[in-house]
């Protein structure tokens, strides 16, 4: 099975939507090996993927469980607390909530993040030593 591998960006609010605005105009079309997923700063990166979270993932691709119930019953953790983190997963696109009926099934899209982090910023760039 292949590896599936996001992409993650970190630019602000104002970065965003200059590059946004940017693709809509036609000035800029986005290479296949972009960043899919935006955080506007490094601590919100941190915060939703949190060791915690990441756990959470990790038994999600692992356990795939039928339902948040079953997820909430593997994980420990508690349903408003489950329910509010899986709907920021999901809002980030880490994580696919289906509905099967009546039942809400989670599945964790990728198997690794990989983070693009620009120390510089934009268009500068250092004298070689």
């Amino acid at each position: 099975m292949t590896e599936r591998i996001v992409k993650v960006g970190i630019a602000t609010y104002e970065q965003q939507k200059a590059r946004l605005m940017a693709i809509a105009r036609g000035e800029h079309k986005p290479a296949s090996d972009d960043a899919k997923i935006w955080f506007s700063s490094i601590e919100s990166f941190a915060q939703v993927l949190s060791t915690k979270n990441q756990l959470l993932l990790e038994l999600i691709a692992e356990a795939e469980p039928n339902s948040v119930a079953e997820l909430e019953s593997l994980s420990g953790r508690k349903g408003p607390n489950l329910s509010r983190t899986l709907k920021t997963l999901a809002g980030f696109g880490l994580v696919e909530l289906r509905r099967q009926g009546r039942t809400l099934v989670p599945r964790a899209v990728y198997d690794r993040v990989s983070v693009d982090l620009p120390l510089l910023a934009a268009g500068q760039h250092r004298e070689a030593p």
